[in-house]
């Protein structure tokens, strides 16, 4: 990792001087962006709806498999039964629902997520707070949370 004068540890924005202050997101602006609000509602427009009519399928195939055993029981070709098919297709749907969202994921979820997630960690974003002191909150960097800076974590391994 690089040091010097210009380097910087990682969760610490270039102008700070303090090795100690790092940036906090703020989560309720991001909540109250439109983008994330799209977001989110493009997710669950897919979510729920696939959910509910998995849960129905899901349940229906229960249901009749406790009820209805003549029906399930039904001979199709040789041994196969009615019953047999039906949960087979359990595991056909299943697969067939994890494509179809990764599909829809990656064509309407990901370009979005990655446009605010590319904004949020990126060193001016209008999502950060001020700088606080980094033992008041864990932003995941351990060194400077430790105190350190990169330059003396590093110093004793390039002798």
């Amino acid at each position: 990792m690089p040091h010097g004068p210009g380097a910087h540890p990682a969760g610490t924005p270039a102008g700070d001087a303090d090795p100690g202050i790092t940036r906090q997101i703020d989560f309720e602006a991001v909540q109250r962006d439109g983008r994330f609000r799209q977001l989110r509602r493009t997710h669950r427009s897919f979510v729920f709806p696939m959910a509910a009519a998995f849960l129905i399928w899901y349940f229906l195939y229960v249901l009749l498999a406790d009820y209805a055993h003549e029906f399930m029981s039904t001979k199709v070709i040789g041994n196969i039964n009615v019953g047999l098919i039906l949960g087979l297709l359990q595991f056909v749907s299943t697969f067939a629902i994890t494509m179809a969202y990764v599909a829809h994921a990656n064509r309407r979820f990901d370009p979005l997520a990655a446009e605010l997630r590319d904004e949020l960690e990126g060193g001016d974003s209008a999502f950060h707070h001020r700088p606080e002191r980094a033992g008041d909150t864990f932003d995941g960097d351990v060194d400077v949370l430790a105190g350190r800076d990169a330059a003396t974590s590093t110093e004793g391994d390039e002798k």
